[in-house]
């Protein structure tokens, strides 16, 4: 009972490509940045893999009216999940087929301090709910790249509903992704991307709660530079349907962002790597802290 009120009252949300934070869905943004919608084209082999370090820190919750929650709330999440991707030769609708699996490790450490029960401190780590795309589509041109995915979130990892540091959130999502690439010039330094995903929930284990559905999207706009990527990313958050069960409310979640990315590029390597730090504002029932990922992608 107590995780259910934990969620009523902070509405927080997944982390990252497969892995969870606490409550309502799966995916959190800021694991993509520049050119975050550019899926692996075919290659000899066509195997990936991409490693997110993502570290999320918060220390305040905004209420409906976005005013800051009553109360001292700290939370900590520490978040590597492994990327497995296979881009095939196999063409649909012009673009290559790819197959898409994450497994996720997260370390959590949460703590609120209110008044009589609501108070509360615990942390726990292990594995979150992997995430399957068996359908996934790439295009890639010369001035544009374009990728449309459907996938889903298994709940692998372990829930309790007495536990709000719990790696797993007790329920399915399915979540479909769109969005593209655009390069302003004939050698492709400059861009701009955008990449959606709108998640699908089923009910909770142990609390009969269905969170409502989310829609967000992640925007990068970045130069390219004698093997560097420098931008600016960030992304937009809304929860678009009411959730629905026991002790639930109309009250939605909103988060927005905006930070800084660095990246480089080893080609002789095959290894690509990403740094980015996006800040939140304006959010809504929810934590309102900063999002920092490490990202590295190897191509074999």
């Amino acid at each position: 009972m107590r995780r259910v009120l934990l969620l009523a009252m902070l509405c927080l949300y997944g982390l990252g490509t497969g892995f969870a934070f606490a409550a309502s869905g799966h995916y959190v943004n800021g694991g993509e940045g520049i050119q975050g919608a550019n899926v692996p084209p075919p290659r000899p082999g066509g195997l990936y893999w991409k490693v997110y370090n993502m570290y999320y820190t918060a220390d305040t919750t905004r209420d409906n009216s976005r005013d800051k929650a009553p109360g001292n709330f700290d939370l900590d999440v520490f978040a590597q999940a492994h990327r497995f991707v296979y881009s095939s030769d196999i063409e649909i609708l012009g673009g290559n087929l790819l197959f898409d699996l994450v497994i996720p490790i997260t370390y959590t450490d949460i703590s609120y301090r209110g008044i009589g029960a609501a108070s509360f401190g615990e942390n726990r780590w292990g594995l979150g709910d992997v995430f399957i795309e068996p359908i996934l589509i790439g295009w890639h041109q010369p001035r544009w790249d374009a990728a449309v995915a459907i996938g889903a979130y298994i709940p692998t990892g372990e829930y309790d509903a007495d536990k709000p540091a719990s790696p797993g959130m007790g329920f399915w999502t399915f979540m479909l992704s769109g969005g593209g690439v655009w390069y302003f010039d004939v050698e492709r330094t400059w861009s701009a991307s955008i990449l959606a995903r709108y998640q699908v929930h089923t009910e909770q284990e142990d609390t009969n709660i269905t969170p409502g559905n989310h829609f967000s999207f992640e925007w990068g706009i970045g130069k390219s530079i004698n093997g560097f990527d420098l931008g600016v990313a960030g992304y937009c958050h809304w929860q678009v349907t009411d959730d629905s069960g026991p002790g639930t409310t109309s009250n939605k979640e909103q988060a927005y962002a905006v930070g800084p990315e660095i990246g480089y590029t080893f080609k002789d390597l095959g290894l690509n790597i990403a740094l980015r730090s996006e800040w939140e504002f304006e959010n809504r029932n929810r934590a309102q802290g900063n999002m920092t990922s490490l990202n590295f992608s190897y191509a074999f």
